[in-house]
Protein backbone atom coordinates (compact mmCIF):
# COMPACT_ATOMS: atom_id res chain seq x y z
CA UNK A 1 0.00 0.00 0.00
CA UNK A 2 1.34 3.41 -0.92
CA UNK A 3 0.23 6.30 1.22
CA UNK A 4 1.80 9.49 0.04
CA UNK A 5 1.18 12.72 1.84
CA UNK A 6 -0.73 15.31 0.22
CA UNK A 7 0.71 18.38 -1.57
CA UNK A 8 3.94 20.28 -2.15
CA UNK A 9 6.47 22.88 -0.60
CA UNK A 10 8.14 26.70 0.09
CA UNK A 11 11.46 28.35 -0.41
CA UNK A 12 11.12 30.56 2.61
CA UNK A 13 8.50 33.16 3.25
CA UNK A 14 9.65 35.22 0.26
CA UNK A 15 8.31 32.67 -2.23
CA UNK A 16 4.78 32.83 -0.92
CA UNK A 17 3.01 34.83 -3.59
CA UNK A 18 0.30 37.32 -2.76
CA UNK A 19 1.08 37.19 0.97
CA UNK A 20 -0.45 39.35 3.66
CA UNK A 21 2.08 41.42 5.55
CA UNK A 22 1.20 39.98 8.99
CA UNK A 23 0.48 36.24 9.05
CA UNK A 24 -2.12 34.99 11.51
CA UNK A 25 -1.23 32.88 14.52
CA UNK A 26 -0.04 29.34 14.02
CA UNK A 27 -2.47 26.55 15.00
CA UNK A 28 -2.43 24.88 18.39
CA UNK A 29 -2.66 21.15 19.04
CA UNK A 30 -5.34 19.26 17.10
CA UNK A 31 -6.52 15.80 16.05
CA UNK A 32 -8.14 15.11 12.66
CA UNK A 33 -9.44 11.84 11.21
CA UNK A 34 -9.94 10.90 7.55
CA UNK A 35 -11.49 8.07 5.60
CA UNK A 36 -9.02 6.76 3.01
CA UNK A 37 -10.08 5.05 -0.21
CA UNK A 38 -8.20 3.79 -3.26
CA UNK A 39 -9.70 3.18 -6.67
CA UNK A 40 -13.12 4.01 -5.21
CA UNK A 41 -12.88 1.28 -2.55
CA UNK A 42 -12.58 1.89 1.22
CA UNK A 43 -9.01 1.22 2.32
CA UNK A 44 -8.36 2.66 5.77
CA UNK A 45 -8.58 5.38 8.37
CA UNK A 46 -5.99 8.13 8.88
CA UNK A 47 -5.41 10.05 12.11
CA UNK A 48 -3.48 13.33 11.88
CA UNK A 49 -2.22 15.06 15.03
CA UNK A 50 -0.29 18.17 15.99
CA UNK A 51 1.20 18.65 19.46
CA UNK A 52 3.85 20.76 21.16
CA UNK A 53 7.15 18.98 21.88
CA UNK A 54 8.78 21.69 24.01
CA UNK A 55 11.73 23.99 23.30
CA UNK A 56 9.79 25.69 20.51
CA UNK A 57 9.41 22.44 18.56
CA UNK A 58 6.26 20.63 17.40
CA UNK A 59 5.40 17.09 16.33
CA UNK A 60 3.02 16.46 13.43
CA UNK A 61 1.98 12.85 12.98
CA UNK A 62 -0.08 10.78 10.56
CA UNK A 63 -1.13 7.17 11.22
CA UNK A 64 -2.98 5.20 8.55
CA UNK A 65 -4.48 1.83 9.37
CA UNK A 66 -5.74 -0.54 6.68
CA UNK A 67 -9.35 -1.43 7.48
CA UNK A 68 -10.72 -2.54 4.11
CA UNK A 69 -9.85 -4.56 1.02
CA UNK A 70 -6.29 -5.71 0.40
CA UNK A 71 -4.90 -3.23 2.94
CA UNK A 72 -6.83 -4.95 5.75
CA UNK A 73 -5.91 -8.40 4.46
CA UNK A 74 -2.22 -7.53 4.55
CA UNK A 75 -2.43 -5.78 7.90
CA UNK A 76 -1.03 -2.68 6.22
CA UNK A 77 -0.22 0.48 8.18
CA UNK A 78 1.73 3.67 7.59
CA UNK A 79 3.16 5.87 10.32
CA UNK A 80 4.69 9.29 9.65
CA UNK A 81 6.13 11.60 12.28
CA UNK A 82 7.59 15.06 11.71
CA UNK A 83 9.40 17.32 14.14
CA UNK A 84 9.54 20.99 13.13
CA UNK A 85 9.86 24.59 14.34
CA UNK A 86 7.69 27.46 13.22
CA UNK A 87 9.36 29.96 10.89
CA UNK A 88 6.63 32.55 10.62
CA UNK A 89 3.70 30.29 9.76
CA UNK A 90 5.84 27.74 7.92
CA UNK A 91 6.59 24.38 9.68
CA UNK A 92 10.34 24.33 8.99
CA UNK A 93 11.60 20.73 9.06
CA UNK A 94 13.83 19.29 11.78
CA UNK A 95 13.22 15.57 11.20
CA UNK A 96 10.83 13.18 9.46
CA UNK A 97 10.28 9.44 9.92
CA UNK A 98 8.20 7.20 7.64
CA UNK A 99 7.38 3.54 8.23
CA UNK A 100 5.16 1.31 6.13
CA UNK A 101 4.38 -2.19 7.39
CA UNK A 102 2.49 -4.97 5.62
CA UNK A 103 2.58 -8.76 5.60
CA UNK A 104 4.66 -8.87 2.42
CA UNK A 105 6.54 -5.57 2.49
CA UNK A 106 8.15 -3.01 4.77
CA UNK A 107 9.59 0.40 3.94
CA UNK A 108 11.13 3.21 5.93
CA UNK A 109 12.70 6.66 5.55
CA UNK A 110 14.54 8.80 8.09
CA UNK A 111 15.31 12.46 7.35
CA UNK A 112 17.20 14.89 9.57
CA UNK A 113 17.89 18.59 8.96
CA UNK A 114 21.07 19.78 10.70
CA UNK A 115 20.55 23.54 10.60
CA UNK A 116 23.90 24.22 12.30
CA UNK A 117 25.62 22.68 9.25
CA UNK A 118 22.86 23.48 6.74
CA UNK A 119 22.69 19.83 5.64
CA UNK A 120 19.84 17.36 5.15
CA UNK A 121 20.55 13.64 5.60
CA UNK A 122 18.15 11.02 4.24
CA UNK A 123 18.45 7.27 4.94
CA UNK A 124 16.09 4.63 3.51
CA UNK A 125 18.16 1.68 4.70
CA UNK A 126 20.59 1.69 1.79
CA UNK A 127 23.04 4.24 3.14
CA UNK A 128 22.57 7.97 3.89
CA UNK A 129 22.39 10.75 1.30
CA UNK A 130 23.13 14.37 2.09
CA UNK A 131 22.34 17.71 0.46
CA UNK A 132 22.03 21.42 1.46
CA UNK A 133 19.04 22.74 3.42
CA UNK A 134 16.87 25.62 2.24
CA UNK A 135 15.26 28.25 4.52
CA UNK A 136 11.59 27.52 5.17
CA UNK A 137 12.04 23.92 4.00
CA UNK A 138 9.25 21.45 4.77
CA UNK A 139 8.93 17.73 3.98
CA UNK A 140 6.19 15.64 2.46
CA UNK A 141 4.29 14.99 5.68
CA UNK A 142 3.96 18.66 6.76
CA UNK A 143 3.28 19.84 3.21
CA UNK A 144 -0.54 19.93 3.54
CA UNK A 145 -0.28 21.91 6.78
CA UNK A 146 2.09 24.47 5.22
CA UNK A 147 -0.20 24.86 2.23
CA UNK A 148 -3.33 25.25 4.36
CA UNK A 149 -1.74 28.04 6.39
CA UNK A 150 -0.65 29.81 3.20
CA UNK A 151 -4.24 29.69 1.92
CA UNK A 152 -5.53 30.96 5.26
CA UNK A 153 -3.19 33.95 4.87
CA UNK A 154 -4.85 34.80 1.55
CA UNK A 155 -2.28 33.36 -0.86
CA UNK A 156 -3.52 31.91 -4.13
CA UNK A 157 -0.15 30.77 -5.47
CA UNK A 158 2.41 29.07 -3.25
CA UNK A 159 5.97 27.84 -3.85
CA UNK A 160 7.29 25.48 -1.19
CA UNK A 161 10.81 24.00 -0.82
CA UNK A 162 10.29 20.31 -0.01
CA UNK A 163 13.02 17.99 1.23
CA UNK A 164 12.73 14.83 -0.89
CA UNK A 165 15.11 11.90 -1.43
CA UNK A 166 18.01 13.62 -3.16
CA UNK A 167 17.42 17.36 -2.93
CA UNK A 168 15.23 20.24 -1.86
CA UNK A 169 12.64 20.49 -4.61
CA UNK A 170 10.62 23.68 -5.01
CA UNK A 171 7.02 22.72 -5.75
CA UNK A 172 4.36 25.11 -7.00
CA UNK A 173 0.64 25.18 -6.18
CA UNK A 174 -2.26 27.34 -7.25
CA UNK A 175 -5.87 27.89 -6.25
CA UNK A 176 -7.75 26.85 -9.39
CA UNK A 177 -11.29 27.62 -8.26
CA UNK A 178 -14.02 27.09 -5.69
CA UNK A 179 -16.02 23.87 -5.53
CA UNK A 180 -18.71 22.53 -3.23
CA UNK A 181 -17.35 19.44 -1.49
CA UNK A 182 -19.31 16.98 0.66
CA UNK A 183 -17.32 14.75 3.04
CA UNK A 184 -18.26 12.94 6.28
CA UNK A 185 -17.35 16.10 8.28
CA UNK A 186 -19.92 18.16 6.33
CA UNK A 187 -20.39 20.26 3.19
CA UNK A 188 -17.90 22.99 2.32
CA UNK A 189 -17.49 25.74 -0.26
CA UNK A 190 -13.85 24.77 -0.69
CA UNK A 191 -10.84 26.21 -2.48
CA UNK A 192 -9.42 23.70 -4.94
CA UNK A 193 -5.61 23.61 -5.12
CA UNK A 194 -3.60 21.88 -7.86
CA UNK A 195 0.11 21.40 -8.33
CA UNK A 196 1.19 23.37 -11.40
CA UNK A 197 4.81 22.31 -12.00
CA UNK A 198 4.34 18.54 -12.38
CA UNK A 199 1.73 16.21 -13.83
CA UNK A 200 1.19 14.24 -10.62
CA UNK A 201 -2.60 14.08 -10.65
CA UNK A 202 -2.85 15.89 -7.31
CA UNK A 203 -5.77 18.01 -6.12
CA UNK A 204 -6.79 19.15 -2.63
CA UNK A 205 -9.79 21.03 -1.31
CA UNK A 206 -9.43 23.41 1.65
CA UNK A 207 -11.79 25.42 3.84
CA UNK A 208 -8.97 27.60 5.23
CA UNK A 209 -11.26 29.71 7.38
CA UNK A 210 -12.24 26.49 9.22
CA UNK A 211 -9.26 24.12 9.19
CA UNK A 212 -5.51 24.24 8.40
CA UNK A 213 -5.76 20.81 6.72
CA UNK A 214 -7.60 19.83 3.53
CA UNK A 215 -11.17 18.60 3.82
CA UNK A 216 -10.46 16.33 0.85
CA UNK A 217 -7.49 15.36 -1.25
CA UNK A 218 -7.12 13.21 -4.31
CA UNK A 219 -3.81 11.86 -5.57
CA UNK A 220 -3.24 9.54 -8.52
CA UNK A 221 0.52 9.16 -8.18
CA UNK A 222 0.89 5.57 -6.94
CA UNK A 223 -2.85 4.82 -7.13
CA UNK A 224 -6.18 6.63 -7.02
CA UNK A 225 -6.04 7.60 -3.35
CA UNK A 226 -8.66 9.87 -1.79
CA UNK A 227 -8.77 11.20 1.79
CA UNK A 228 -11.98 12.75 3.17
CA UNK A 229 -12.24 14.56 6.49
CA UNK A 230 -14.38 12.85 9.14
CA UNK A 231 -13.64 14.98 12.20
CA UNK A 232 -11.38 17.74 13.50
CA UNK A 233 -10.93 18.91 17.08
CA UNK A 234 -8.63 21.33 18.85
CA UNK A 235 -6.84 19.57 21.71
Amino acid sequence: MTIRPLLAPLLGLGLLLGARTAPAATPGAFTATYNVSQGGQPMGVATVTLRAAGNGEWIYGKDVKGTGGLAALLGASVTESSRFRWKGDVPEAISYDYQMQAAVKAKQRHLVADWSKNRVTVDEGKGPRSYPTSPGMVERNTLPLALGLALRDGKRQVALPVAVRQEVQVQHFKVTGKENVKVPAGSFAAQRVDRTDADRGFSAWYAPDRYPLPVKLSQHDGGDMVMELVSYRAD
